[in-house]
């Protein structure tokens, strides 16, 4: 069982005893994203990322990746559209450790500015990868049509115009009109009591000023279904379609989990999965995925298929889509596809590194972690009536948008 401490600045720290382990896993989930971006900043948080490695008041680039990584541990970080998360995995007996240099790179980064133009170049190198990978940058120029002139529909990774420009101020002023401690959460589960988690960080911690940040997320709106074609130097069709979907607080978010599963979820009997590799050979893999962020959602669809066969495999799954809109489920159909959710959860929970982050991103979105169980009660509770009506709002064939690589 999971047990919460607030400190008096508004961070918080979240724990799970895992005993049956011998590793910690801890880090700190911020409230800060790439749509917390101006226009001019767009790459900012991800490039903060980056620079967190390259040093500290008190260490340079090389004590910080070998402080861990030499007694076998793994340092990382992310960012996501709304999230920034440095985190670590150590030997429990190094925990200590691991929260003091997560506290480090997280509250003390400097920025060097030669470590910064040593970095630009590393992330323009990165970009140039991301675009030979068609079936990565698809997903993000879809993510552009769906939130067309909106933060969430920016490159997490920036422009070229932006990221070779950004200055050491241009991080500390970025993290000034951003960082909210009440927006923090630092988070533990593995062979550590709840009193030695505490003990090795709330020190550190307590002595964060409280801040808090005027700034306000622009909510998104008008949104418009669009269709595009792009040639690519690919040898292969791919094929991306998406839209607006749910957001984190909308009590309907499970139950479209349910049906994405049930349509194109990550098992092989997914109903995409059925129709388009196994009835037909079109594809070699096709999935539909759904992500909720804090005030709205998208639901997209990916494949890549011959070019020959694009037009075929695009009716076949908007004919998939038909079915879920004109055919509600059967009891037996409902029962396994709750079965294989439930499941699917289950199996997630004992992914101890990643439970951790997801204790850190629920704490900050909805103040409190739903227990398993709660979130089977929904999904148990689902009807067929239910899943029939959602399916008809997100699947309308005219509130799609589509976006298709077409080789040269």
């Amino acid at each position: 069982m999971h047990q919460v401490k607030e400190l008096a600045n508004g961070i918080r720290i979240v724990h799970q005893e895992v005993t049956h382990t011998r590793l910690v896993h801890c880090g700190f989930i911020l409230n800060i994203g790439s749509r917390d971006e101006t226009k001019e900043q767009e790459g900012l948080a991800h490039f903060w990322e980056h620079m967190a490695f390259k040093g500290t008041k008190k260490r340079k680039t090389f004590h910080i990746l070998n402080r861990l990584e030499s007694l076998g541990g793994e340092l990382n970080a992310y960012t996501t559209k709304e999230k920034i998360c440095f985190y670590a995995s150590v030997l429990k007996d190094h925990y200590a450790k691991a929260a003091e240099l997560l506290f480090d790179i997280t509250f003390n980064s400097t920025f060097p500015a030669k470590e910064i133009e040593k970095e630009r170049q590393v992330i323009l190198e990165e970009m140039a990868m991301y675009r030979d990978s068609p079936d990565d940058s698809i997903q993000d120029e879809l993510d552009a049509l769906v939130f067309e002139h909106h933060s969430l529909g920016r490159n997490i990774l920036g422009s070229e115009e932006t990221v070779g420009k950004f200055t050491q101020q241009d991080f500390f002023d970025f993290i000034a009109s951003r960082l909210d401690t009440s927006q923090i959460v630092f988070s533990v589960v593995g062979n550590i009591s709840f009193s030695k988690a505490i003990r090795a960080i709330e020190g550190m911690l307590s002595e964060i000023p409280t801040k808090r940040t005027l700034y306000l997320r622009s909510g998104f709106k008008d949104y418009q279904a669009k269709t595009e074609q792009v040639k690519r130097d690919i040898t292969q069709s791919l094929c991306g379609m998406g839209r607006p979907a749910y957001s984190l607080h909308d009590p309907k978010r499970y139950k479209l989990y349910l049906l994405n599963n049930i349509l194109g979820g990550p098992s092989m009997n997914s109903r995409l999965n059925m129709a388009l590799r196994e009835k037909h050979g079109l594809v070699y893999s096709i999935e539909s995925s759904y992500q909720p962020f804090s005030d709205v959602g998208f639901f997209g669809i990916f494949f890549g298929t011959e070019e020959k066969t694009l037009n075929k495999a695009i009716k076949i799954v908007q004919k998939e889509m038909n079915r879920l809109r004109d055919k509600k489920l059967g009891t037996l159909q409902l029962h396994m596809a709750k079965e294989q959710a439930m499941g699917q959860m289950a199996m997630a929970e004992e992914n101890y590194a990643a439970l951790m982050l997801v204790f850190g991103k629920s704490l900050i979105d909805h103040g409190k972690i739903d227990p398993l169980e709660r979130i089977f009660d929904q999904i148990r509770q689902t009807t067929a009536e239910e899943l029939l009506e959602i399916a008809n709002e997100i699947f309308e064939p005219n509130q799609i948008t589509q976006l298709t690589y077409l080789p040269n």
